[in-house]
């Protein structure tokens, strides 16, 4: 009997498993990993049709440019967590995507899981970034690398004037190289008020560009906007309470 019951429970969570990876996890359970581990956003309960699109990992040179015609093609804006070591080289490209309304944010100096980090290493990666990222305007939200955080990362992230923000809607295209996987992921997942998770850089941007460029028009059929973070955390601050 007990072996029975170990059976139900496993195939019980393979397919709630499997229900995370193909139709993204109920909004209850981010509620709650946020509330258990809190410090990061994850999305913001609203009746506003608004959403924000976050971009990894850039800039890049080819992707970058790819993505941004995509937003401005629909009118759409986002939320570009940039890698300080990336930028050199790059600058007129962070200033074109800052000219044409988006937001520069911090994902720190290297592409590699910040949880990893002495605190010490934490803090000085976040300042070096910050001092790349704030010449092209202001820099308020930070996404460790690979999603992992600590209390005492946040804590350091506050210190320098940061926000951390992770997201509701993640199609792992960093692991699953398919753009159709992820736009049937995100049409299926994305809500009022979520946050949005996808990469550039290389071919992960090219087929971040591909998404887009079939995401948009559809979010925009459905009366959603596209916006930066900071805007919609504004516009959550704005929403009356229940």
């Amino acid at each position: 009997m007990r072996a029975r019951w170990i059976g139900w429970a496993a195939l019980g969570a393979a397919v709630l498993g499997a229900g995370a990876l193909f139709c993204g996890p109920p909004v209850w359970l981010l509620d709650w990993v946020a509330a258990r581990f809190p410090g990061c956003l994850y999305r913001l309960p609203m009746r506003a049709p608004l959403v924000a699109l976050t971009l990894d990992d850039g800039p890049d040179g080819v992707s970058t440019s790819l993505i941004l015609s995509e937003l401005r093609r629909h009118g759409a804006r986002a939320t570009f967590f940039l890698i300080a070591e990336r930028v050199r080289g790059r600058e007129p490209l962070v200033h074109q995507l800052v000219a044409e309304g988006h937001e520069v944010a911090n994902h720190f100096s290297q592409d590699r899981p910040g949880i990893h980090l002495s605190h010490a290493r934490f803090a000085r990666d976040l300042e070096h970034a910050d001092r790349v990222l704030s010449p092209f305007g202001p820099v308020r939200w930070a996404r460790p690398g690979s999603g992992w955080y600590s209390q005492a990362m946040i804590a350091t992230m506050a210190r320098y004037g940061y926000r951390c923000a992770l997201g509701s809607v993640y199609p792992y295209d960093a692991t699953i190289p398919s753009a159709t996987f992820s736009i049937h992921y995100i049409l299926r997942s994305v809500r009022p008020g979520g946050i949005l998770v996808l990469h550039d850089g290389g071919q992960r941007g090219q087929r971040t560009a591909r998404v887009l460029r079939a995401v948009l028009p559809e979010l925009k059929r459905r009366g959603l906007r596209v916006v930066t973070l900071s805007e919609l955390a504004a516009a959550g601050q704005d929403e009356p309470r229940q």
